[in-house]
């Protein structure tokens, strides 16, 4: 997958979030809250992490998503200490909280500089217990997990590669869910077959069917900008609903080593295909939201 892999310190405008919170069930049509974390992730995060009302509403009215449903999602957001309201030279608008801020770092290298997982790399298993009393907790940590593409391998007892190990503790720690949890990386010794059991612990048949979805519905979007290339608000629209619709594949697949995945596997072909996208439509995209949020 190294193929398609963005180093995110260089490429202009390569960032994104993805953060737990904020995630839709897949082949779901994006939600505008979705939506405008995109637009924060891709456009609020130099100087003061801000961008006024009035240009998020002209952004998301490319997406045929009216001013009203706009600050409603907006309005949740806050509710959930993804945004916080700013007024900078008299001008509404709101900057993401110092929580959505790191949480977008973590978003970045998930979606654009995921390097490709090795066996050598081990596993993270994070193991909890959580009181009767407290059962929130409990549902908020499992979902946490799960949308980190975490699996459970035992009561109590959750699994993902290696390499998400520094992700999963600095999201549980923000969470304030790292006083039930202990964490371990280790390298799998067991007895039975290894991709049998990655097959058991994670269903990677529907991960499969959610990345050939993906390349069904924008292999013709990439072949049609080929021959005629988009701008304007037209490419910001196609570039946004396709990097939402990547993004929660990316928070599905847990990075799984080749060596463990079936042949052929489908997220190969997806990702070189959003690599293409990427290309075709991220600058004319960023063009035009920069001339919107300029004024």
């Amino acid at each position: 997958m190294s193929q398609y892999s963005l180093d995110v310190t260089t490429v202009k405008n390569a960032r994104y979030f993805g953060a737990a919170g904020v995630a839709a069930e897949p082949g779901a049509e994006a939600q505008p809250r979705q939506l405008i974390v995109t637009i924060f992730g891709l456009y609020a995060r130099d100087e003061r992490h801000w961008l006024p009302v009035a240009a998020v509403v002209r952004l998301m009215a490319e997406l045929d998503i009216d001013g009203q449903a706009v600050r409603s999602s907006i309005s949740r957001l806050k509710r959930r200490d993804a945004l916080c309201s700013l007024r900078i030279d008299g001008t509404a608008g709101y900057a993401l909280s110092a929580s959505m801020q790191a949480a977008m770092a973590d978003g970045d290298r998930r979606i654009f500089g995921r390097r490709p997982a090795s066996l050598a790399d081990g596993w993270v298993q994070v193991v909890f217990t959580v009181p009767e009393t407290e059962r929130g907790k409990r549902h908020e940590l499992r979902s946490r997990l799960a949308r980190l593409g975490f699996a459970p391998v035992a009561p109590g007892v959750w699994m993902a590669p290696g390499a998400l190990a520094d992700e999963v503790s600095g999201v549980l720690a923000r969470a304030r869910l790292a006083g039930y949890v202990d964490l371990f990386r280790g390298q799998y010794l067991g007895y039975a077959d290894l991709p049998r059991r990655v097959r058991a612990w994670w269903d990677l048949d529907e991960l499969a069917a959610q990345y050939a979805g993906f390349v069904r519905r924008y292999r013709p979007v990439s072949r049609r900008l080929a021959r005629a290339p988009l701008d304007g608000g037209a490419a910001f629209a196609e570039y946004l609903r396709m990097l939402t619709a990547w993004r929660r594949l990316r928070y599905l697949d847990p990075g799984l080593p080749a060596e463990v995945l079936p042949a052929r596997w489908a997220g190969n072909a997806a990702g070189q295909l959003f690599g293409e996208l990427s290309a075709l439509l991220r600058e004319p995209a960023h063009r035009y939201a920069e001339r919107v949020i300029s004024g």
